[in-house]
């Protein structure tokens, strides 16, 4: 029995140094996080289906809603600056708001509601080399549709994720 936990403790150690040695690149596969913007914070998950083309969800929750939004990524390497890339691509994103929060001005013809739009979005992304971390700083405009909605300027934000590969 003694030889069989041994085993299984080897098997994990040895699973567990791979998964961080692969980590430990300048790249990642897989990021999963916080994107932290003006009013409020959201979930972020990263996957790279390609070595330059990633997909991105983020649940964006703040005290006037939530915002679920998709963004098709593509990124250029920048050259001399290993980890670091800039990215831009499309999106489109669906919104629940309850306006009775929104007490600032600009916010007076905005109602509570259920809307859709689409997004671009454009930024830049750094993969720490030797650790297993992710920092994204991005803009994302949006146009959203219906009454008294529009162009909206405000979304984006710093996001920091652990990665997988």
């Amino acid at each position: 029995m003694k030889k069989i936990r041994l085993t299984f403790l080897f098997l994990f150690v040895a699973f567990t140094l791979t998964t961080q040695a692969q980590n430990m690149s300048s790249s990642y596969t897989t990021g999963l996080g916080i994107k932290m913007w003006g009013d409020g914070a959201g979930i972020t998950l990263k996957h790279f289906a390609s070595s330059n083309t990633a997909f991105e969800g983020i649940g964006y929750f703040w005290r006037g809603g939530t915002r679920i939004t998709g963004l098709y990524e593509i990124h250029f390497d920048i050259a001399n600056a290993a980890g670091l890339k800039w990215y831009i691509g499309p999106g489109a994103h669906v919104g629940f708001y309850n306006n009775r929060y929104n007490d600032k001005p600009y916010y007076n013809d905005w109602s509570s509601g259920s809307y859709v739009g689409l997004d671009g979005v454009i930024g830049l992304d750094y993969k720490f080399n030797g650790v297993p971390l992710n920092l994204s700083v991005d803009w994302q405009p949006s146009f959203e549709f219906g009454d008294n909605r529009g162009f909206i300027g405000i979304w984006g934000g710093l996001g920091i994720r652990y990665t997988f590969n």
